[in-house]
């Protein structure tokens, strides 16, 4: 992806995705936080929200 097109809202949509990846590997070690992740929206945010800021600065 040129830089041109690197804007915070693509750098988040990666970073969703990654995020999501990660959770899927999560399902081995505990069912109960990937069901959360999954099925709750708010849990999806506060915890794709947490990591971002914690992993973009």
């Amino acid at each position: 992806m040129a830089s041109s097109q690197n804007t915070p809202h693509t750098a988040r949509m990666a970073h969703d995705q990654a995020l999501g990846k990660v959770m899927q590997h999560l399902l081995k070690d505990d069912t109960q936080v990937y069901k959360q992740f999954v099925e709750n929206e708010s849990f999806k945010r506060f915890v794709g929200d947490m990591v971002y800021a914690i992993t973009s600065q």
